[in-house]
């Protein structure tokens, strides 16, 4: 579906560029929007798989109703490809306004399918007020080596990374190679979310990363026919490594988690060894919500961790589009990323500069060692190839 999707992205002739998207609101001043965003309701379209998460969302909505008089009503989806094939089929019937979606929260293959399919809005991001507080250092310009261009605003950094409870395993595996043997002394103890599940996937790319002998190949654009060779090539290490991993792993891979949720619920069970998760805090956030133990802990293997943004971004025929613009805004202010980054309700790391953060009340965060997210192309592949090998 996603090949697919992707190819129907950028096949469609776009009938607003960025720059004439950006001409309705290019002379507002931000009172303006505000002004105009007043009794917006804003349909924001997000993954709605964590209930610290919704929670969070709630807490904006409330803040954003009290503050600006915007309602924010969470549209929960389990991958936001749902949202790109419904705004395609909106572009494809030239519904050029009053669309479905006012927000979206999205990055990797889903932004570039969005892009070149001229689904966006935008630019946008230099509009915006916090916009000043954003720091600069962070690879905010590319998403997945794709160009942001504005069309999308940062909101939060994510790191693929691994928790393990002390006490059970003390020693936990430091790679890939030592998480396959970790699986053989100890089976049925090792997992990972089902692709095209976003922690799945993710999973996928960091071993593809470590195991394969052509990794400047994950950096360029892949054309899954005409390179059919190469992606087997590149791809074939990943492959004989699931092969020895499925038969010693939880439910010997006939079976595998659906997300981030339920490897934590299962490491809390001492069903599983290792959780994964794409938040560098996530160990403590789970132990201030009291599902996971005192002495869970977050970690990543030597190489690193693969990490990038997460953004947010207007679909071009957005309804609410200065409701959308307001909220973005207040969900990338001090107030709202020092929130979001305290462990006890998101836990989420923040793309502001720390003095920024801390003037919004948040303590600092730390990161791991960064890995750079392969090109987009490569992840539909992986995901078409994975589900032909091993779905069901």
């Amino acid at each position: 579906m996603k090949k697919l999707l992707l190819g129907a992205a950028i096949s469609l002739a776009t009938s607003l560029t960025p720059a004439q998207a950006s001409t309705e609101a290019a002379g507002d001043t931000w009172q303006q929007t505000v002004t105009k965003a007043q009794g917006q309701t804003v349909y924001f379209n997000a993954w709605g798989g964590s209930q610290e998460i919704n929670d969070y969302l709630r807490w904006a909505g409330r803040q954003l109703q009290a503050q600006y008089g915007v309602t924010l009503k969470h549209v929960k989806v389990a991958d936001i490809a749902e949202t790109t094939q419904r705004l395609l089929a909106e572009k494809t019937a030239g519904k050029n306004s009053g669309g479905s979606v006012d927000m979206v929260w999205i990055n990797g293959e889903n932004f570039r399918s969005m892009k070149q399919g001229g689904l966006l809005y935008g630019p946008f991001t230099e509009q915006l007020p916090s916009w000043e507080y954003v720091d600069k250092s962070l690879p905010i310009d590319e998403d997945f080596t794709e160009p942001t261009n504005g069309l999308e605003a940062p909101w939060g950094v994510g790191q693929l990374v691994f928790i393990h409870d002390k006490q059970t395993l003390n020693n936990p595996p430091q790679n890939f190679s030592e998480l396959l043997s970790l699986a053989k002394a100890f089976p049925g103890k090792v997992s990972y979310p089902q692709p095209p599940e976003f922690h799945g996937s993710s999973f996928l790319k960091a071993a593809l990363i470590e195991l394969t002998d052509n990794r400047e190949a994950l950096y360029q654009p892949l054309d899954s026919k005409k390179d059919k060779a190469k992606f087997d090539q590149v791809t074939a290490p990943l492959w004989q490594y699931l092969d020895q991993l499925h038969p010693v792993s939880w439910q010997q891979g006939k079976r595998f988690p659906s997300g981030t949720s339920e490897t934590i619920q299962l490491l809390d069970d001492k069903q599983l060894l290792l959780a994964i998760t794409f938040n560098p805090n996530a160990a403590r956030a789970a132990i201030e919500h009291g599902n996971l133990v005192e002495t869970a802990q977050t970690y990543a293997f030597n190489q690193g961790a693969l990490s990038n943004i997460h953004f947010l971004a207007v679909p071009w025929n957005a309804s609410a589009k200065e409701g959308a613009l307001v909220a973005i805004n207040f969900l990338m202010s001090p107030e709202a990323q020092a929130r979001k980054a305290d462990s006890s309700i998101w836990g989420d790391p923040s793309v502001l500069k720390h003095s920024a953060l801390a003037e919004g009340g948040a303590q600092g965060f730390s990161l791991f060692k960064s890995i750079p997210e392969p090109h987009p192309s490569w992840l539909t592949a992986l995901e078409l190839e994975w589900q032909k090998r091993y779905g069901s």
